[in-house]
């Protein structure tokens, strides 16, 4: 595999299980890794701690994807301490207790949304202005990180879920036929 050295790489929802598994990864690749959490600072500085540690440069930033600002400062943050961003793993997400649809309330489909699909889209369109060639980057790789629920549907556990990971597969489609190369 090439070395990276020298490119940033962003992972929202980084400070814990897939996202913090794929930090590793990148900064042993040589990657400057951009730790975004929401809640648990410590999980998200323990691996910031960990890249550090083996020779990397990590940061950790607090954003709620779900909020255009937190992701504009997400992206200025490492901007001004990393440079500029060549990957984006767009990790996080939340996923609710299993319930049915008839007692999905309409606050956590807003809630699910805005974070798994809004958030997705946001911390993309950011991206895309940093490493699209046609804003003047040298190009980079977007991953939207979807779920098998999206194919299954989760019925009776977390349909709401699912649909929200769905959207994310349309997205990955949509904006790889726009941006891709």
């Amino acid at each position: 595999m090439e070395k990276t050295a020298g490119k940033v790489m962003i992972v929202t929802g980084g400070g814990r299980g897939i996202g913090a598994a794929t930090a590793r990864l990148a900064a042993q690749d040589g990657y400057a890794l951009c730790i975004n959490y929401l809640r648990d600072r410590a999980s998200a500085e323990k691996v910031v701690a960990e890249i550090a540690k083996a020779g990397g440069k990590a940061i950790a930033v607090r954003c709620d994807v779900s909020l255009e600002p937190d992701v504009l400062n997400l992206f200025q943050q490492a901007d001004r301490a990393l440079g500029r961003v060549a990957a984006l793993i767009n990790n996080a997400g939340i996923v609710d207790r299993s319930t049915r649809v008839e007692l999905i309330t309409a606050a956590r489909l807003a809630r699910m949304f805005a974070v798994n699909v809004t958030g997705s889209f946001l911390c993309a369109r950011e991206a895309v202005k940093r490493m699209s060639k046609k804003h003047g980057g040298a190009g980079g790789a977007i991953v939207n990180v979807s779920s098998i629920a999206a194919k299954l549907g989760s019925p009776g556990d977390y349909v709401d879920y699912a649909a929200s990971k769905g959207a994310i597969d349309t997205f990955t489609i949509g904006l790889a036929k726009e941006v891709a190369a």
